[in-house]
């Protein structure tokens, strides 16, 4: 048995939307962001749908807001995460030259 292609899980594109909004797609590179994503994504529950139209239907607005700020505050960690990582490494590599 195969999943059908359509199920995917919808913090995958609150996540993508949040890294627009951020302006971080055009600054960042595509592994610096499938990193975030990753990071992101593995900090929040999984919400599986089947269709965009689903969600906008019968979500609470309250309930979306909520996966909002869920997906703000696990970018935040992701970000920090990122950019703490990569200051660490260059101090590395400068004490080695």
């Amino acid at each position: 048995m195969k999943l059908d292609d359509d199920i995917h899980n919808y913090y995958e594109h609150l996540v993508l939307e949040r890294i627009s909004q951020l302006g971080l797609d055009k600054t960042k590179s595509p592994d610096y962001l499938a990193d975030l994503c990753c990071l992101a994504l593995n900090q929040v529950p999984p919400r599986y749908i089947r269709y965009e139209v689903d969600m906008a239907f019968y979500l609470p607005q309250s309930e979306r807001n909520q996966m909002e700020m869920n997906v703000e505050h696990a970018i935040s960690k992701g970000l920090k995460y990122l950019d703490e990582t990569e200051k660490s490494r260059k101090d590395n590599i400068e004490e080695i030259e």
